[in-house]
């Protein structure tokens, strides 16, 4: 199986995910060192990272291939994206130039580009990263766009196959509190491969959280065509009931999308949502603890949690470097 771009989970059948993992799994036990010799990834950052920026750039070099970093405005120009604007602010080139220079550069072009927040429909949509890879010619790598993380995903689904979490055992994503809104990518990209997966998903959220209608709509129909059930939920006891994962995301109201002062009003009440061990009472007495990272100590998971037998984020966090060396051996070697 090959394919040209990884923009997307949903892009690729079941069966040819499970075939990109079992690649994962054979470049661990089997290094290829020599695999991309001669190859250059090229990313660009439009927003921070910690683990995206540096699995990448590791991945790549034990692959054999090299890379380059742009983070737009430290150490680059600031970067426009919006179309039809007059440039005489602090941006000092447009991805319309931009882009299809890098992608000359390199073999491959990854690109993360974070939530505008303003326009929920435009976000949903994923408008910008659409426009930006329009403009690539290159195999393409989605590092997070407005609505879509399929490098979480993949390793997420990675996780659960060590964990050995079976189809059909109930998966809760939980949204937990966060001193501002964050965006919507991870929460859309876990309920959208738990459901791919098999999974009996349950999101779980306070009033003024629930996901769009376009991100459950899709969801669900990933759940049909699995075996799988999605369903959303303000009540914690209910979701909770022998939950065999509870994955913890913050994310931004969409009540009050756009709108700071309202989503903090809102969040300020929220507080309790915060997962602590009491958390995991109604849960299967395995019940393990899911986290993209970064993560808010205290605030959005207890550290008695985090540091405990359940949680198993950093074991997450280092999936990230071997299912992304798959993606980057699917698309260069």
């Amino acid at each position: 199986m090959n394919f040209a771009r990884f923009v997307d989970l949903a892009d690729l059948s079941v069966a040819e995910i499970r075939d990109l993992l079992a690649l994962a799994d054979r470049l661990q036990q089997h290094p290829e060192p020599r695999a991309l010799s001669g190859r250059v990834l090229g990313l660009l950052f439009l927003n921070p990272s910690l683990r995206t920026l540096a699995s990448f750039q590791a991945g790549m070099a034990r692959l054999g291939g090299s890379s380059f970093v742009i983070t737009s405005g430290h150490g680059s120009w600031a970067l426009e994206t919006r179309p039809g604007m007059r440039m005489d602010g602090m941006a000092a080139e447009h991805i319309r130039e931009a882009l299809p220079v890098l992608a000359s550069y390199c073999d491959a072009l990854g690109i993360r580009a974070f939530a505008d927040g303003r326009d929920l429909a435009a976000d949903v949509a994923d408008r910008d990263f659409r426009a930006m890879a329009a403009l690539v010619p290159t195999p393409l790598i989605n590092l997070e766009s407005a609505i879509n993380h399929p490098c979480q995903a993949l390793c997420d689904w990675k996780t659960l196959d060590e964990l050995q979490v079976p189809e059909r055992s109930r998966f809760v994503l939980s949204w937990v509190p966060h001193p501002r809104a964050l965006p919507l990518a991870v929460p859309a990209a876990a309920l959208h491969m738990a459901a791919l997966r098999g999974h009996e998903v349950v999101v779980l959220r306070p009033e003024g959280f629930a996901l769009p209608a376009a991100v459950m709509e899709r969801a669900r129909a990933a759940a049909h065509a699995s075996g799988g059930s999605v369903a959303e939920t303000a009540d914690r006891g209910t979701a909770l009931a022998g939950a065999r994962i509870v994955y913890a995301k913050e994310w931004g109201s969409t009540s009050h999308y756009g709108d700071a002062a309202r989503d903090a009003e809102l969040r300020a009440q929220l507080g309790h949502w915060q997962i602590s061990e009491a958390t995991f009472a109604a849960a299967a007495p395995d019940c393990q603890l899911m986290h993209c990272l970064p993560v808010r100590r205290n605030v959005a998971v207890a550290e008695h949690v985090l540091d405990g037998p359940r949680s198993v984020v950093l074991r997450e966090a280092h999936n990230r470097l071997v299912v992304q060396m798959a993606v980057l051996h699917r698309l260069l070697a």
